[in-house]
């Protein structure tokens, strides 16, 4: 995600990967922030959502779900 965030920033400066100019210039330049801090934000802001809700909420259940008592399979995952 991160590389096609790149070439758009830099298709945006009007640079190619050939100008060998740092990604860290180019965000400056542009004055962006990178798209996995964004989504992180954006994951936590969620994550602080689900845990003011109530316990009975099905979101809020599933949190309380004991997977202790799965047992997995042996040998190699089926492909699928």
């Amino acid at each position: 995600m991160g590389v096609v965030e790149m070439r758009i920033l830099r298709w945006m400066c009007g640079h190619t990967r050939l100008d060998k100019i740092r990604n860290e210039y180019i965000r400056d330049k542009i004055r962006v922030a990178p798209i996995a801090e964004k989504m992180r934000e954006a994951r936590l802001r969620w994550f602080g959502h689900i845990q003011r809700r109530s316990l009975e909420v099905l979101v809020r259940h599933c949190e309380t779900i004991l997977t202790k008592y799965v047992k997995r399979g042996r040998g190699r995952s089926i492909k699928t």
